[in-house]
């Protein structure tokens, strides 16, 4: 048995990515998208209590930059966001079928590897845990102990729907980009106050320079 994680995170179609950043990013939308998850990828991969990083997407766009980083890619069934996260626990399982596997959302390009540890080790102590977003209304991790059915609950208000399901909130101090998910121009303005990833940090220099 391991203590090192596998985790999952799931990269949606990049036409449909980040929809409510369309009107501020235009047709850069998809150039972001694939730079913010290389960011929390490669963060992800950085952190020394994971093993690996399973991504789970149907699109070539994003699984070829995400590959040439580590990360294994596995098709996307596109049956919506829980059950990719259930495609890529299940291989994790197949793969190390004694390691804790946990999901990650893509949208976190100021992840720090050192803060993911955190969160890590604090959902290790439990059968199955997760963080809430900067919000508090939806979650940016869950994570499972080894052999404890992997049910994730991501969508919408899911940070109810995960308590409602018996996990542990996280919420330790120092986790910020954690649960700094970027779905707004507002979120990714206080994700740059954070320090974005260097994939990131480029394509939003381009767009928005600092003054």
């Amino acid at each position: 048995m391991s203590n090192r994680w596998s985790l999952v995170i799931p990269v949606k179609t990049l036409v449909a990515a980040k929809t409510r950043l369309a009107a501020a990013t235009g047709p850069h939308r998809t150039r972001l998208a694939v730079a913010v998850a290389c960011d929390t990828v490669s963060a992800a991969l950085s952190c020394p209590v994971v093993e690996r990083v399973i991504v789970v997407t149907a699109d070539p766009a994003a699984a070829g930059p995400l590959a040439a980083l580590g990360a294994e890619v596995v098709p996307d069934p596109d049956r919506g966001l829980n059950t990719a996260l259930r495609t890529g626990a299940a291989h994790a399982a197949r793969l190390a079928p004694g390691s804790p596997v946990g999901a990650l959302q893509a949208d976190l390009p100021a992840l720090r590897p050192a803060e993911l540890a955190v969160v890590l080790a604090s959902a290790a102590e439990f059968d199955q845990a997760f963080v809430p977003d900067a919000l508090d209304v939806g979650t940016t991790f869950y994570g499972v102990r080894p052999g404890v059915p992997f049910t994730p609950r991501f969508g919408g208000e899911s940070r109810a729907r995960h308590l409602a399901g018996g996990a542990k909130e996280l919420c330790p101090d120092g986790i910020e980009s954690v649960r700094r998910d970027v779905d707004t121009p507002d979120d990714l303005r206080a994700a740059r106050a954070l320090g974005l990833g260097p994939h990131t940090a480029a394509v939003v220099e381009e767009l928005w320079p600092a003054p």
